[in-house]
């Protein structure tokens, strides 16, 4: 009888689970290829939405993950996010596979809609017909959240998707990834996933007033629209091209947030701990290998009249001098050092050198922890020294870490610095990027 019973329950149990395949069977969601179960399609799915970091525009703060409705500020107006989640109503679930992959694909919605470019279709349309299955198998399978979408808040006349039409024909080539035979499997691998669920180029190419950006600009770096942030060029050395590093130090920096050469700060410390940390060291290790091989673009190397120290007066340089030993040299060494990866290196730091000077003055004004990861668990914070610095003290003091130690960077004016101060501050993971809820250890700046 205990037999019976147990053969029948089995029996159930089978029938009620090919009752839940059944139906994502026809959507063309169950297998990523003939041999590939449901549970394995969904778990690579999962992996594969956390390299495309969906999660950070996805939910809002206080939500519930991939419900949507996160503010995406844009200088033409507010866009938010969209559920993502298998409500029928208000997410995807009465959409099929074959409706995903033409969403990333071609950057329509499943009714037609042409999507706005926040969403960066324009890098997923290089994502595979398997790997999007994937993802679609992973949201499938998460609680359906019944949460209705916001409406964008555009202005007129961005509100009307038909100008869409004209921006598509400018910056969108369609298109899935072709493997460049001339390179190995590592390098084709770590190409995919930089230029196509990482999306990199999105932040670290310039975008231009019309929200678009040119293919021969790409990784070249450029101001972030409404996030007061630079994305540093991928290609230029004197700025974050990663030629001249070793393949650790770029592991370290994209898994940990932190390495030898610096740390992550900003928007780039949302991705590394939404995204990155996440992934397996044979990828990380791909997209270093793609990184560090990114051509240097022909760009004129500074003059000695850019360098900065011909144009830094002797008052600024001993006040900025001063106000570093005061502030600063405790965790920088006076030598501009550092302590890495704790506390990254001053001296010879391309980034503090970046033709922008947007990142350092940020930082001094508001501080900020590199992400919370595996590899760095407890992230040293940089605290903010905005209330006990003026903007002259700023700029002073930044310029003096831009021109030292045999640093070229330019020096920083007081309106740079006011510019920033007033600056609101987004809160908001597609948008501020540190991660939230973080609170490690940070030494508190001395009153000067």
């Amino acid at each position: 009888m205990r037999v019976f019973l147990a053969s029948l329950l089995t029996i159930l149990c089978l029938a009620l689970l090919a009752m839940h395949i059944e139906p994502l069977r026809a959507q063309g969601a169950v297998f990523l290829g003939p041999q590939r179960p449901l549970d394995t399609t969904i778990k690579r799915g999962e992996y594969l939405a956390r390299v495309g970091d969906c999660v950070a525009c996805h939910t809002k703060h206080g939500g519930q993950q991939f419900a949507g409705g996160l503010p995406i500020p844009t200088p033409f107006g507010t866009l938010y996010s969209s559920n993502i989640t298998p409500d029928p109503d208000y997410g995807i679930g009465n959409w099929s596979a074959d409706d995903f992959y033409q969403m990333l694909h071609t950057g329509k919605s499943r009714d037609g809609t042409l999507l706005y470019p926040a969403m960066p279709f324009p890098a997923y349309t290089k994502i595979t017909r398997v790997d999007s299955d994937a993802i679609f198998a992973y949201l499938g399978s998460l609680k359906p959240i019944h949460e209705s979408n916001r409406e964008n808040e555009l202005r007129f006349p961005y509100s009307n998707r038909s100008l869409l039409i004209g921006w598509r024909l400018l910056y969108f080539r369609q298109g899935q990834f072709k493997p460049d035979p001339a390179h190995d499997a590592e390098w084709n691998r770590g190409a995919y996933l930089v230029e196509g669920l990482g999306h990199c180029a999105t932040c670290h190419t310039a975008i231009n007033a019309l929200g678009g950006s040119s293919e021969d600009k790409a990784f070249a770096g450029g101001l972030i629209p409404m996030q007061n942030w630079y994305a540093p060029s991928l290609t230029l050395n004197r700025e974050a091209g990663l030629g001249e590093w070793s393949l650790k130090d770029i592991s370290d920096l994209l898994r940990a947030g932190a390495s030898m050469r610096g740390a992550v700060y900003g928007p780039m410390a949302a991705v590394v701990h939404n995204s990155l940390q996440y992934l397996t060291d044979a990828d990380i290790r791909a997209m270093a290998v793609y990184l560090k091989t990114l051509p240097e673009k022909n760009e004129a190397p500074p003059t000695a009249a850019e360098s900065g120290a011909y144009q830094i007066s002797a008052r600024a340089l001993a006040h900025g001098s001063a106000l570093y030993t005061a502030q600063c040299a405790s965790c920088h060494e006076g030598n501009g050092r550092g302590m890495p990866p704790a506390y990254p290196p001053l001296a010879q730091n391309p980034s503090i050198q970046m033709e922008s000077a947007v990142n350092p003055i940020r930082m001094v004004l508001n501080g900020g922890y590199p992400p919370q990861t595996a590899g760095n668990p407890r992230p040293y914070g940089m605290p903010p020294f905005a209330q006990v610095m003026s903007d002259q003290d700023i700029a002073d003091v930044v310029s003096y870490i831009r021109v030292s130690w045999g640093n070229h960077g330019k020096p920083v004016t007081v309106e740079e610095v006011n510019t920033l101060r007033v600056a609101p501050l987004l809160d908001s993971s597609c948008s501020m990027g540190v991660a939230r809820g973080q609170r490690f250890p940070m030494r508190k700046p001395a009153v000067a």
